[in-house]
């Protein structure tokens, strides 16, 4: 049973490792990938062909590029790609360069080249900001949402794919228009897939859908019936319902079928042993046992496809599901054979993933050490702890992404400390039970050779005994003396025993002592880094604290003055205005025709004035947001300030409603402010606000469509609203960002930490 699970969870590491390098093999690029030489040669005849100073030779590099890329030969890819993007930097239209420089940050991002990825998908931000091409812009767009959705950073990568589609939205139609929106939308299904936003993640999963459709394109079709099944198999995983099982099978049905209608049409090979393979896990883990039949028929196909196309990693996966089949037939030998065909397979892929093998080595292990075949196991046990260090190493260059990095040194420390403890453990019990059979071994040949002596002495003393007595006597005293000295080397045999152990337990408490000296240096070493740190960290917080009061004392002064305001306002000149409007309506009865028509207007002005005196005393102290929170107050606020010209957007994504009132006043005002700046000074008629949570941060996002500024202008005027907007922003501890450019809009961000925000 334990082998079971074992495998079970091996089969669906391997499987969510290959469905990851599906998704971004399939989504990559917005050429078409390459299935074959003959298309390979077909794309380098067109590239060849091309004129020198002919635009579309760039287009056209990029397509023969990601061919040769995905053929095995990466080198002569990028050689391509820097060649023409030397060409393209020299023509006036940024939008090829910008293209290029695209391609090579997420091919440099595929080989785990950060630092130059980042470097182009930079160059390609400067030249897309160059350019007015629409669709260019946001298929860089597109690329830097991509990389981020790489680098786990889902937020930032939703709003540059959101970005995108309104770049689409409004370019030219074009040959890849269609193509670069689907894969847009791909990505965005992805992610809220990730985030289990499952109705956003089936509306953009149709969209991309329906688009494929109305290219016809096969590829494109295959791509979008592969997302609907995947979303509806998750869907059937948090919900346990058998509809959504169902479509699934039948999403990944379709996807088969498209691909066997259209196989001389397919770009990429190794299609077809996904969508089997995905299909197999299918009926494996979730349908009843009465479909494992169809679970290896199709894990079989998937297996021979992908041998064929040398897609080592999907290979993998296909023995990953017929050694889970295999042990629940209960043939443990196939199974591991299977798991080594598996690790076979996963060492080929250029891609390799270090924490597959390690898996695949762990559940060896396992599987050898239930057999009792204790060696093997302690050799599997000892190649998965090699690769455990190796993976650790490499994680440890990457610590510092995150804060919660730090966490996880300190927790694979501590187990690979752990698992060094174990495989002693197991090599020292290992090397004892064969010292032990070696001596039992040795004292049962002295035993026997004993045993053998003393037979033949006996049977020549009664041979000899009818003659000679005196030899008799003599042999029973050679007898005699035989048996004391078995006896005296038994005596020997057993004290060198036991000064063995007491050698080895010795040594044993030895290397304990060592181990804890060792240790206890460590934690002090440690223990004084702590302090040295927790010292300069108060005093940080001294420093702070004496900023955050200085901040707290003018806000709380701003706002018990906006409190006192809007009451004098309410209560004063509210009463005065009202007053005058009854005695009015009280003296209007006494006049003629024309007075009163007068009067009336007078009226009119008078509630007018009352109206806006109450907006005013509203905006001043919001009650809204001390009974209902931020986001009923915020929509609120829109409401209010939408008109005819005016169309303003709330949206909350992953709100917990964890602020503080006071820290949700904070945000309200630099929001009210930020509004207030676009109507009164951007002349805009869309306004977009979006508040994200996620991580434990809060990421707000304030956009227009008006006509910008010029943020130099802004910078040198130094403004009293941009101060009161930034000194906000540094109260919560947050970091505030402008992007304005003229006649385009205007995109203003600013986040902060939830902790260090509540009450």
């Amino acid at each position: 049973m334990a082998n079971q699970r074992a495998t079970i969870s091996l089969t669906r590491y391997i499987l969510q490792s290959v469905r990851g390098k599906w998704i971004f093999l399939l989504l990559l690029f917005v050429p078409c990938l390459t299935q074959g030489q003959q298309l390979l040669d077909k794309l380098a005849y067109q590239y060849q062909s091309s004129k020198l100073n002919d635009p579309s030779k760039f287009y056209k590099a990029g397509k023969y590029a990601q061919a040769l890329f995905f053929n095995q030969q990466p080198e002569k890819a990028m050689q391509l790609l820097e060649e023409n993007l030397k060409q393209a930097q020299r023509f006036p239209d940024s939008k090829y360069a910008a293209h290029l420089c695209a391609i090579l940050a997420m091919n440099n991002r595929i080989l785990d080249h950060e630092k130059e990825s980042k470097q182009y998908i930079d160059l390609a931000h400067v030249y897309a900001e160059k350019t007015t091409h629409k669709e260019t812009k946001g298929y860089v767009s597109y690329c830097r949402g991509w990389l981020h959705a790489r680098n786990n950073q889902e937020a930032e990568a939703v709003r540059q794919f959101l970005n995108a589609l309104q770049q689409f939205d409004n370019a030219q139609p074009s040959e890849s228009l269609l193509i670069r929106k689907a894969s847009t939308l791909s990505e965005l299904t992805s992610i809220y897939a990730n985030w289990k936003e499952y109705e956003l993640q089936e509306k953009y999963g149709k969209q991309a859908l329906d688009i494929a459709i109305k290219q016809q394109d096969p590829a494109a079709i295959f791509e979008a019936y592969m997302m609907m099944g995947y979303l509806c198999e998750q869907q059937y995983i948090e919900s346990l319902q058998d509809d959504k099982l169902h479509t699934s099978e039948r999403y990944y049905l379709k996807a088969i079928e498209t691909y066997q209608k259209n196989k001389q049409n397919m770009v990429v090979s190794s299609n077809l042993s996904f969508a089997a393979i995905n299909l197999a896990n299918l009926y494996l883990h979730y349908f009843p046992d009465t479909y494992r039949e169809k679970a290896i028929a199709y894990a079989e196909m998937a297996l021979a496809q992908a041998q064929q196309s040398e897609q080592f990693s999907q290979v993998a996966s296909a023995y990953g599901i017929l050694a889970d089949i295999s042990i629940k037939k209960g043939n443990a030998e196939r199974a591991k054979d299977y798991l080594l065909a598996s690790l076979t397979a996963v060492n080929q892929d250029p891609l390799l993933d270090q924490t597959v093998v390690m898996s695949i080595y762990q559940h060896l292990s396992k599987i050898y050490e239930e057999e009792k075949n204790l060696s093997e196991a302690l050799r599997y046990y000892k190649s998965y702890n090699e690769v455990f260090t190796r993976v650790y190493d490499t994680e440890k260059l990457e610590q510092g992404r995150r804060l919660e990095a730090q966490f996880e040194k300190e927790r694979q420390q501590q187990q690979l400390l752990r698992l060094a403890l174990e495989s002693q453990q197991k090599e020292q019990q290992l090397s004892l039970m064969h010292i032990r059979t070696v001596q039992q071994q040795q004292l049962l040949q002295n035993m026997r050779l004993n045993e053998e002596n003393q037979r033949k002495e006996l049977e020549l003393a009664h041979l000899e005994g009818q003659k000679k007595e005196q030899q008799l006597k003599l042999s029973r005293l050679e007898a005699q003396k035989r048996e004391q000295e078995v006896l005296n080397f038994q005596n020997t045999i057993s004290y060198k025993e036991k000064l063995n152990r007491y050698y080895g337990l010795l040594a044993a408490a030895f290397l304990l002592l060592l181990i804890l000296l060792l240790y206890a240096y460590l934690q002090r070493a440690k223990g004084m880094q702590q302090q040295q740190k927790l010292h300069a960290l108060a005093l940080e917080q001294e420093r702070q604290n004496s900023q955050i009061s200085n901040l707290t004392a003018m806000l709380d002064g701003q706002e018990l003055e906006r409190g006192r305001l809007a009451r004098d306002l309410h209560d004063g000149l509210g009463g005065i205005l009202s007053s005058t409007k009854l005695n009015l309506s009280h003296r209007i009865e006494k006049m003629n025709d024309v007075e009163k028509l007068h009067m009336q207007d007078s009226l009119s002005q008078l509630d007018s004035a009352v109206n806006e005196l109450r907006r005013v005393a509203h905006n001043l102290m919001p009650d809204l947001l001390i009974k209902y929170g931020l986001q009923e107050v915020l929509q609120d606020y829109a409401k209010r300030m939408e008109n005819e010209k005016l169309e303003i957007d709330v949206h909350f994504l992953h709100y917990t409603q964890r602020l503080s009132t006071e820290n949700q006043l904070l945000v309200y005002r630099i929001i009210q402010e930020l509004v207030n700046n676009a109507i009164k000074h951007a002349e805009a008629n869309q306004l977009l606000i979006q508040l994200v949570e996620e991580n434990d941060r809060i990421y707000v996002t304030i956009e227009d469509n008006g006509k910008g500024f010029d943020m130099n202008a802004i910078e040198q005027k130094k403004s009293a609203g941009l101060h009161n907007i930034q000194s906000r922003v540094q109260f919560l501890k947050g970091q505030l960002n402008i992007q304005s450019e003229l006649n385009l809009g205007t995109t203003i961000e600013f986040d902060f930490p939830i902790q260090n925000t509540t009450a």
